[in-house]
Order: C-alpha cells, then structure tokens, then sequence
C-alpha cells in the first residue's frame, strides 16, 4: 500500500468539492446559508488520474492512479441562520506503482452535518460542523479500506463585491478534521474567487490545500496536497445549473500529482 494521502479534497469539494460560493439570482454555497425551506442539490462526477506523486523532498515519483467519484452535494434551510447539509459519495480507484501491487477499490461514503450563519454584518461568516463515515475521498485516492471517519469543523468566510464592474465574490474557509485510523489529522484550506459574467455564466478560481497535522501510524506520513482548478457555472433555466470543470496539482509533498475534471447539475428549488 502507497503511503499517499487517501483524504478529501470537496469537492468539496468537495470538493466535487462544490462549495464554490454564491449566486446572486438563487443558488448557494460556500459560506451562505439557505433561506428558510429552500433546498440545493448538486449531483455529479469527479474524473482523476496521476503517473506521479511527490515524494518527501517535493520531487516526482512514477506512480498509477484513476479514480471515478460519483456524488451528491444536498442542502437544505433549516432557518435563514441554520442549513442542513447531506453528502453521500461513491468512488471507485485503481492505484498501484513500481514494486507495488495494484490495488482495485470501491466504495461509499456519507457525510451530514450543519452550517451556521455568525454574522453577515462584513460579509457572511459562519461556522460548520459535519461528521462523515469513513469510505470514499474527494479529489484524492480511494482505494484504502482501511480510510477512517472523520470529524470536521469549519470556519467560513463570504463577500461579494465588485470587479470589472461585475457581481463578483470570494469565499475563504479554513477547517480542522480529526480522522480515525492510521492518517493524521488534517487542515483544510479552501480558496475561491467567482465572477458573474452575465446572467446565465459564472466564471470560478479555486485552490484547494490539505496540510497534515504531523505523521500519522505506519505507513502515513507527513503530507501536504495543492490543487488549482478553473470551473465554468452556467444557468440553464430558472433554478438548475451546469457546473464543469479541471484542476492540477502544481506542488505537493507525500500527495499525488493529480489531474481531473468535474461536472455536475445545481439544482435550486
């Protein structure tokens, strides 16, 4: 087995890691909450491969990977202050290298929890809390069983504003997750500056990082993992969106030098 990091990304992502900020003509995410009785659903797939992997010194290392991650992103409003958020995934990977076995893998994962709206007096900042069950991985590698559950929370930061006189925003979120099992707890930081070019495309930058906090048990060590993606959002009518869109990972450190593209189907009623 690879001592790579078998963790999320959110898709998130995500994440998939789909938290990537607000809509001003209807759907949320990011550090926003939904109004009272408002639902979002984001359905969609993550594609992802990599022949190399930074090694400890940052440098590359042949390696194989692929994976598929299958995903829902649900939220619903509690209150205009409090959304709920439901999460279930499904991946399936293949990861193998030089004097290693390939290792084939599929599997499920559910994640729930809450988002809590602090305050929207300098923007919106609000705090999250979500537990998931140990399983599939955004944006990382699957194919460990052994991948233990996680606890998570998550401090979130919104504005919207103007550039290039456009509706533009950026959200920022920080995190602490505790993971069961043999990987290290982990530090999530997540970027994303989004631009509403008109009414039907927006128009997103994203940086995703995970930052582990020191060795895990054998065979984890030390990792950190970087990753830039460019993502297209498109109205299609009313309430559902289009959503598409690729990433890399320009530096890392015991991570997978990965490559992928997304999309998936906003849903806003």
């Amino acid at each position: 087995m690879s001592n790579l990091p078998w963790n999320a990304c959110a898709i998130c992502s995500m994440t998939m890691m789909l938290l990537i900020g607000c809509l001003s003509n209807g759907a949320f995410a990011g550090a926003w909450t939904l109004p009272a009785g408002d639902t979002q659903i984001i359905s969609g797939a993550i594609l992802s491969s990599a022949a190399e992997s930074f090694d400890d010194s940052g440098g590359t290392v042949p390696t194989y990977y692929r994976k598929l991650l299958l995903q829902s992103y649900d939220e619903h409003g509690l209150t205009d202050n409090l959304t709920l958020i439901l999460a279930p995934e499904y991946a399936i990977a293949t990861e193998g290298g030089p004097d290693r076995p390939t290792i084939h893998a599929d599997d499920f994962a559910l994640k729930g929890g809450v988002r809590y709206l602090l305050t929207d007096l300098f923007g919106v900042l609000s705090a999250q809390a979500s537990y998931k069950t140990a399983g599939a991985f955004d944006m990382s590698v699957s194919a460990n069983r052994d991948s233990g559950s996680e606890t998570e929370l998550r401090l979130l930061y919104g504005l919207n504003f103007k550039l290039f006189h456009k509706d533009a925003y950026f959200d920022a979120e920080i995190a602490h997750r505790w993971i069961s099992g043999a990987r290290p707890n982990e530090v999530p930081i997540d970027l994303t500056l989004g631009l509403h070019w008109s009414e039907k495309f927006t128009f997103m930058l994203q940086n995703f990082n995970i930052v582990a906090s020191g060795n895990g048990e054998p065979p984890y060590r030390y990792y950190r993992s970087h990753k830039v993606e460019l993502a297209i959002l498109q109205r299609l009518w009313k309430g559902v969106y289009l959503e598409s869109g690729a990433y890399f990972s320009p530096t890392g450190q015991n991570a997978l030098v990965e490559r992928g593209a997304d999309a998936s189907i906003w849903v806003y009623f």
